[in-house]
């Protein structure tokens, strides 16, 4: 195949460690700001901590393995990729699509904060009007491309990071111990922090995200590790202070913070009162997190996309590539008119449930995929190596525990999940198998891609 008729197909290196580094912290910051405090209904404060502990042990362990898979395989399909080369194009299939499922719900509850937010701020804009109009708008910032949505996503990132910290450095003397130490300690016992699970991954659902970029950073191989490293160790820090500080000085039993989206003004209102300077400009600034995140998470739904229809899977249209932009408009616009139709159901509760779970079941697959490569292509160039079995054998049996926290808490939603997965493996079985690139031609993409920079790199020597 020539290099031009894949021309349209191809993204562009631009991206450095910096921009790595907001996108996924970007991806993930609003779960600092709403979201994960439904957990606090379902397992009590102690409950959701435990929950919590669990969860970022997880995702760090997760996260170094997963270090390794997108170095050895910089591609934008990232967990598709990844399971395709260990277990074969259905595999490949099924962890995109999960990917997808993380994806496409994720940003209809970010939507449905930030309506929560601007809302609070300004109670004339219905929440469902601010819900819908912030869709929009980073629907269309996302097709000027990557670099533009980088550089948004950066400035964003930060803001909402010293949003956190002015929360954090606001509210930590006023923690009261017994807000969080209460009695009974555990008040849904034990299955109450399987309740809390899903929303303590809230914390970090997304982070591996950025590894759909990974096809536009500059050197992979030297800028994933200090991008993805540098993102879960911010958001460990963030993590620990945003939850200690919300649950010591609001009382998850006498106020709202369990029930809204947002969580973080309103503790910090019961504070210094609803009005005060503080509240305001915490709401204020925690529009830039969900912000962030719902820019990261569109331009990560939208490489999945692209990924997986470059490969066949999806329809061929979806992996157009605009020659000015470098942006597959298509892919970033029909997954964001579905999240679009999902708002309208107004839970936020139940599509991060949703979106937890598609996360979960890409986890268990991603991390299968490592230890499947390591004994298929025990040869293959890997720029970083973790510390195999350990990290990648704590990751898969904490995944696991995930995944069976969903089935007994949320048996409803894993029906539904399940039954999406069904339909999914149907439409492979009739579309998918028949249109998908070999493997050479797949992974053919990296080469022209690697090709065409070195061609500009020597232009410029």
């Amino acid at each position: 195949m020539s290099n031009e008729h894949h021309q349209p197909e191809e993204l562009k290196r631009v991206l450095k460690p910096i921009h790595l580094w907001a996108i996924s912290v970007g991806m993930v910051i609003s779960g600092q700001f709403f979201g994960w405090s439904y957990g606090l209904d379902s397992g009590g404060p102690i409950g959701l901590i435990i929950a919590v502990v669990i969860v970022t042990i997880f995702y760090a362990t997760f996260m170094f393995s997963y270090v390794e898979l997108s170095t050895s395989i910089p591609h934008a399909g990232g967990p598709s990729a990844y399971a395709r080369k260990a277990m074969g194009p259905f595999a490949g299939f099924m962890a995109g699509f999960a990917c997808l499922i993380e994806m496409v719900f994720a940003p209809p509850a970010i939507a449905l904060g930030v309506g929560g937010y601007i809302h609070f701020l300004i109670p004339a804009i219905p929440a469902m009007v601010a819900t819908v109009g912030a869709f929009v708008i980073f629907i269309i910032l996302n097709c000027f491309g990557v670099k533009t949505a980088a550089v948004f996503e950066l400035a964003v990132t930060v803001i909402a990071i010293i949003g956190v910290i002015l929360f954090d450095g606001a509210g930590i003397t006023h923690i009261n111990p017994a807000n969080i130490i209460t009695t009974p300690i555990l008040p849904h016992g034990l299955k109450g922090i399987l309740a809390a699970t899903p929303f303590a991954i809230w914390f970090y659902l997304a982070i591996e995200g950025g590894a759909m970029s990974a096809e536009e950073v500059e050197n992979p191989k030297k800028d994933i590790p200090k991008g993805f490293i540098g993102a879960i160790l911010t958001l460990m820090l963030l993590t620990v202070f945003t939850l200690l500080v919300t649950a010591g000085i609001a009382n998850y039993a006498t106020t709202e913070v369990p029930k809204v989206d947002f969580p973080l003004p309103l503790a910090i209102g019961g504070v210094y009162g609803a009005t005060s300077l503080i509240a305001r400009l915490v709401s204020f600034i925690g529009l830039f997190g969900l912000i962030a995140s719902l820019n990261g998470i569109i331009l990560g739904f939208s490489r999945q996309t692209f990924a997986l229809a470059r490969s066949g899977y999806l329809p061929k249209f979806l992996a157009y590539v605009s020659p000015k932009r470098k942006a597959p408009i298509a892919a970033i616009v029909i997954p964001g008119v579905i999240g679009i139709i999902s708002t309208s159901v107004g839970l936020a509760n139940l599509v991060i449930q949703i979106s937890a779970l598609g996360a979960v079941v890409l986890y268990i697959i991603s991390m299968i995929s490592l230890f499947k490569l390591r004994k298929k292509y025990p040869d293959m160039e890997r720029p970083y190596k973790v510390a195999y079995p350990i990290v990648p054998g704590i990751a898969l049996v904490l995944g696991v525990y995930c995944a069976i926290a969903f089935m007994v808490a949320y048996g409803v939603t894993v029906l539904l999940v399940i039954a999406i997965f069904a339909l999914a493996a149907i439409y492979y079985a009739v579309y998918g198998k028949k249109h998908i690139l070999s493997e050479e031609e797949e992974f053919h993409a990296l080469d022209l891609l690697d090709g065409a920079e070195e061609e500009v790199v020597a232009v410029e020597k």
